[in-house]
């Protein structure tokens, strides 16, 4: 999964309009609530979203409860409302008594599989970083061994991973190149060089 990446600063202002929003919304009868999940699950769009703004409070107060690095609250609410959307359009056909325990369990596991999905590729991205610094390490020191740029078997069998993984990590390096050789080109000026300069120099 790809999260998007909320600012720290404006989480606070997030979670303030989703309070208001939570807050201003009348609550729903049992009755009521029954008839728009019946409609919800025939594909009323106005239903569907009539319910899940009547339970955002607990979306919210779900979110607020979990303790996590990798996700933020405001994320974990978009996360945790994806859930709910779900529990509106299939609880009528569940066949489970209660909605908002059936909701809380849905956003729940939404919320939950998302804080792993995240923890997950931060575990990969930082097992990553540790192979491209040991492809680089490795490469440097062959090269110097053998007088030449060492080909992926080479490497490979230094390092003791397949050559599949070699070629993996060295497009990942190649490409972390690139992008900094980029970012390093847009703080170069070429306005305050002095071309004549540097010939006349030569």
């Amino acid at each position: 999964m790809e999260s998007h990446q909320i600012q720290p600063d404006d989480d606070d202002t997030i979670m303030r309009d989703l309070k208001r929003q939570a807050a201003s919304t009348p609550p729903l009868g049992r009755s009521e609530e029954a008839t728009l999940l019946e409609k919800s699950a025939r594909g009323d769009v106005k239903s569907r979203d009539r319910v899940v703004a009547a339970h955002l409070g607990m979306v919210i107060r779900l979110a607020e409860a979990r303790d996590t690095q990798t996700l933020s609250v405001p994320d974990l609410v978009q996360e945790g409302s994806i859930g709910l959307v779900e529990a509106v359009s299939t609880f009528a056909n569940s066949g489970e008594p209660d909605f908002a325990q059936f909701a809380e369990s849905r956003v729940s596991a939404q919320m939950d599989g998302a804080i792993a999905a995240e923890g997950a590729a931060v575990r990969e991205g930082e097992l990553l970083v540790t192979a491209a610094s040991d492809y680089e390490r490795t490469e440097l020191l062959l090269r110097r061994e053998l007088g030449r740029t060492a080909t992926e078997a080479e490497i490979a069998e230094k390092l003791e991973w397949t050559v599949e993984r070699t070629r993996y990590v060295a497009q990942v390096v190649a490409e972390a190149r690139r992008r900094h050789d980029e970012e390093l080109l847009e703080f170069i000026d070429p306005a305050a060089i002095d071309f004549d300069d540097t010939v006349d120099g030569e």
